[in-house]
């Protein structure tokens, strides 16, 4: 049995990461993320399994106020409310049965790995009924525009303000900027969205949401310029939380790059500082931004939760709030196996461009 794995499977893998080693890197990372999502979502379902009551118990009691507040008081409410309770208890079973949740919660994994899968069906809402990739396609654009905008601000400034502050390291105005670089990047962001909301709403300069409440097809060019109005605080508030720690680890990462020997090589062969400063410090500085890049795209993505339930802005972090709310398990699921795969995939581009960038990663060659 051993001998049939090791010439079927083992055998041709090492000549596959002989041959091409960054191509079997990347195969290895992807084949690692499929694993990690397997136990992801396994353990989701886990946790959705422990918490108290599901959706059904949700939807049947907002049933029964609802029929409490419309038949009215008295003996005829007290008799429609015991009727519905009645009726709600059969119904409950049957929509349990309907949605699955009446099996133990591997079964209802396995049930939902087969159907996206085999069938590339991410399922319905159980709640609004909607199918959950019509939903994530909806709000995912929204989301994608918000944190790559914010993510190419906070690269540009970041570079040019760390760059240029490490080479005035020690002045006043460097020690002044590096001292508000840290306040914003540990000012708590919850706290600077709600504060740039009041801002909002006292000032009046700004609308309180972050999103127009017309749609694009009704009027394109209108929307485009509403909807970067809206997005204005929003983008500012991520901007800051974001420049003030990427700005000092370039900063700090050049000015260690500036006292290597082989900086002082360079200036002892009569080479100009600004060859040395862009041409050899400035590109062995990229490594340490391009291995955390994937981190602080996911954590856009994180932080975005918070922004996009504080300013009601449409995105995959307040249709993620709300599933979780309303234990939407397959929406649930769907939302954080692709926050999850953002990161792993963010993982593997880094380290390909970090093999582009230094011709010293090589990877698979001893």
């Amino acid at each position: 049995m051993f001998l049939k794995i090791k010439s079927h499977v083992l055998y041709p893998w090492m000549m596959f990461r002989k041959k091409m080693p960054l191509g079997s890197f990347i195969a290895g990372r992807f084949l690692t993320m499929l694993v990690l999502l397997f136990f992801l979502g396994f353990m989701l379902f886990g946790f959705m399994e422990l918490a108290p009551g599901d959706i059904v118990d949700q939807m049947m009691t907002q049933q029964l106020m609802q029929s409490a507040n419309g038949n009215g008081l008295g003996n005829h409410s007290s008799a429609g409310a015991s009727s519905d309770k009645n009726f709600s208890e059969e119904q409950i079973k049957a929509l349990r049965s309907e949605f699955g949740l009446d099996k133990p919660f591997y079964v209802q994994y396995c049930k939902w790995l087969n159907r996206v899968v085999v069938h590339h069906d991410l399922g319905t809402s159980l709640v609004s009924r909607a199918p959950v990739s019509f939903l994530i396609k909806s709000r995912l654009m929204n989301s994608l525009l918000l944190n790559i905008i914010s993510l190419v601000f906070i690269t540009v400034f970041s570079f040019l303000l760390g760059v240029y502050f490490s080479s005035k390291a020690g002045t006043k105005l460097d020690t002044a900027v590096t001292f508000f670089a840290l306040f914003f990047h540990a000012f708590p962001g919850i706290l600077l969205l709600i504060l740039l909301q009041l801002f909002a709403s006292l000032s009046g300069l700004f609308p309180v949401t972050a999103y127009p409440d017309f749609p694009f097809s009704e009027a394109p060019f209108r929307f485009t310029f509403s909807y970067v109005h809206h997005i204005m605080l929003p983008l500012f508030a991520s901007f800051i939380g974001g420049l003030g720690g990427t700005m000092r680890t370039i900063r700090a990462t050049m000015l260690d790059q500036m006292g290597m020997p082989y900086i002082f090589a360079l200036r002892a062969r009569g080479i100009s500082e600004k060859r040395v400063y862009l041409n050899h410090a400035f590109r062995n500085t990229l490594n340490p931004y391009i291995t955390g890049s994937a981190n602080l795209l996911a954590s856009l993505f994180g932080g975005s939760m918070i922004l996009e339930i504080i300013f009601a802005y449409p995105g995959i972090g307040r249709l993620t709030y709300e599933a979780v709310l309303q234990q939407d398990i397959n929406l649930v699921l769907a939302n954080t196996m692709f926050s999850s795969a953002l990161v792993l995939v963010g993982m593997v581009i880094s380290d390909i461009l970090l093999a582009v960038v230094d011709p010293r990663i090589r990877y698979g060659k001893d």
